[in-house]
């Protein structure tokens, strides 16, 4: 298990690199100012953690009232990483359109462009952390 300073290292220098990266390729992507999309991007990463917390917590309880477990299977997850997603969206979309003055349908393409991004940055982040920061117990294994 990693401790607690090197899982606040892991945190905030995932958000800060994926600020750096997310703000001027989505200025670009987007034809967005970089300071708006740099906002956006840092409020999208609050509502995410906050989201995260409190849709994992409801889930979990619905997961225990309904089948006294919280075990989650292949099919569970799936279903819990896109209700996670959806609810997500559907705070995010309207606060993007408003935000930019965009359309509901442009808010729609750059939230799943940012979710995907984000997705992938995440496995690569995840992985390079890993090597760069490996754990004792990890010696010798690929």
């Amino acid at each position: 298990m990693r401790s607690l300073p090197d899982r606040i290292r892991h945190v905030v220098s995932f958000e800060i690199f994926g600020l750096a990266l997310v703000t001027p390729l989505g200025a670009l992507a987007f034809s967005q100012p970089m300071l708006d999309i740099g906002v956006l991007s840092a409020i999208i990463a609050v509502v995410a953690t906050l989201w995260n917390l409190v849709y994992n917590y409801l889930f979990d309880l619905a997961l225990k009232r309904l089948r006294d477990t919280t075990a989650k299977g292949t099919v569970m997850r799936v279903f819990h990483a896109i209700l996670f997603e959806a609810g997500l969206l559907a705070v995010l979309m309207p606060f993007i359109a408003a935000y930019l003055g965009i359309s509901l349908w442009q808010a729609l393409m750059m939230d799943i462009s940012f979710a995907a991004f984000y997705m992938v940055y995440a496995f690569l982040f995840n992985w390079l952390y890993d090597r760069l920061f490996p754990l004792p117990e990890w010696q010798g294994q690929p």
